[in-house]
This record gives structure tokens, C-alpha cells and sequence, in this order.
């Protein structure tokens, strides 16, 4: 039997804003020193390995534009991926998994972990990704089905 090609056709990385001062309303918050370091540790990790053609989609929320700036590109503020996002927003905003190219989503908990343990498992459940971490998700056909395969989660503490 000969095995079909694999081509990995779509990636979607999850990026959590980083640290944020605490404060009222929610959608003003800033982030604070650490996670302005965070940000910058995140972005020079990422900024190389990105596609030149990535569709960067960002929260509405200050400290998700704070966030998304450290990587000094371009980027949407898309507000399907804001505060009150549900997993489906993202994906519906991503257009996951049927784009092919790469998104990256600059969001919020407990959203983003939602939407990764649906990746990963198929299965609802409140995953945390921590403030500043970027977990790496690529879609590949096989066998004519889509699988969803983790490249990567980086998170500042690391870097």
C-alpha cells in the first residue's frame, strides 16, 4: 500500500496576551513591565519562523494589541477573537482549518485553552495556557482526513 502524500495545508498559533495590570474595564488593561519583556521574548522567538503571508488576528483588548505590537507586523484587531469569544469565533475568524497559510489569534483565557483541548482532544475542557505563551497547532490532510498535529508551545519562562 502506498502511503498518500502529507501536506501540512493550514497552521493556527494561539498566543495569550501577556502579564496585565489588574483594573476596571477589562478591554483597557495594559500590560505591565513583565509583560512587556514577555511580549518581546514571545515576538523575537516567533518573528523568524512566521510565514510571510500569516494573517494575524488580535483582541480588540489593550493588552492583546500590546501584545501583538511586540512583533512589529502587521496585524488585524478582530473583534471574533475579543473578551467574549467563544472557541467557535476563533475558528470561524480563523477560518480553521480550511485556510490554507497560517493565522495567529492574540486572545484571551479561558478561550484559548478551550480551543486547544478541542484540538487536541475533540473533547470540550478548560485548559489554561499561561500569560504570554504561544502554543503551535498545524493541520495536515491524510488519508483524507484532517489531523491536528502540536509543533510547538513556547512559553516566556523559557525563552
Amino acid at each position: 500500500m502506498t502511503e498518500q502524500r502529507t501536506d501540512f495545508t493550514a497552521e493556527l498559533l494561539l498566543w495569550r496576551h501577556a502579564d496585565a495590570e489588574d483594573g476596571i474595564p477589562d478591554a483597557a488593561r495594559a500590560l505591565t513591565r513583565r509583560g512587556l519583556k514577555q511580549a518581546k521574548q514571545v515576538a523575537e522567538w516567533l518573528r523568524p519562523r512566521l510565514a510571510q503571508d500569516c494573517l494575524i488576528l488580535v483582541s480588540p483588548a489593550k493588552r492583546a494589541q500590546q501584545t501583538a505590537a511586540a512583533l512589529d507586523l502587521p496585524f488585524a484587531t478582530e473583534p471574533r477573537v475579543g473578551l467574549q469569544a467563544e472557541s467557535a469565533d476563533i475558528v470561524a475568524a480563523a477560518a480553521w482549518p480550511k485556510r490554507v497559510g497560517t493565522v495567529l489569534v492574540v486572545g484571551h483565557q479561558p478561550t484559548l485553552g478551550q480551543l486547544a483541548a478541542c484540538l487536541l482532544s475533540g473533547e470540550p475542557a478548560d485548559w489554561t495556557i499561561k500569560k504570554g505563551a504561544l502554543w503551535w497547532f498545524a493541520g495536515r490532510a491524510r488519508y483524507g482526513d484532517t489531523q491536528v498535529i502540536l509543533r510547538a508551545v513556547i512559553s516566556p519562562d523559557l525563552l
